[in-house]
């Protein structure tokens, strides 16, 4: 009887593809979960002076056309690379949104503390998804728990428009996330 052994090379790759596709099945678990039938458009990776802060995954249900992306339902996933608090993670998603579209000052104020009140802080590994329903607003999960929701259709449309609005600070994010036909 011959005995094999497996280089720890062989083991190495064997357990990352292994952890790749079971952390995709737990994501898309939790997306199918949040949003019945949605398919994976498109992933990349944001990156601030070369270092990984977070990869996007962007959800949507077939027939989904990235010209009218804000008048469908949608889910954005995000797994964080390092830590940020709440504050700072609602801070920042509220001056993206003001690239967007000019918001008055004492809304952006409201819409920055009702965020960071409902958002966890994070650390790295953690999961970030948040649904988009048009006309309605938008609801977050963390690692695959319930968070709650933001009833606020203005919001929820200028909050996903931070990745995917043609007026995205990145661009070549916002194409990654919606690559697919």
């Amino acid at each position: 009887m011959k005995n094999i052994a497996a280089s720890p090379y062989q083991i190495s790759a064997a357990g990352l593809f292994f952890l790749f596709f079971h952390t995709q099945a737990l994501a898309h678990g939790a997306v199918e979960a949040a949003l019945a039938g949605a398919r994976l458009s498109g992933s990349g990776t944001l990156r601030f002076l070369g270092l990984e802060v977070y990869q996007a995954q962007l959800w949507v249900r077939p027939g989904f056309d990235q010209a009218h992306w804000a008048q469908q339902p949608l889910a954005l996933e995000l797994r964080y690379a390092r830590g940020f608090s709440a504050d700072a993670i609602a801070r920042r998603s509220i001056e993206e949104i003001g690239r967007q579209q000019a918001v008055p000052a004492a809304q952006a104020e409201r819409w920055q503390q009702e965020l960071a009140a409902l958002l966890p802080d994070v650390a790295a590994g953690d999961r970030l998804l948040g649904v988009y329903q048009p006309g309605q607003g938008m609801r977050f999960l963390f690692n695959g728990r319930p968070l709650g929701s933001i009833d606020d259709p203005w919001f929820a449309r200028l909050f996903f428009g931070i990745w995917l609005s043609p007026q995205s600070s990145e661009p070549t994010l916002r194409a990654a996330l919606l690559a697919a036909p």
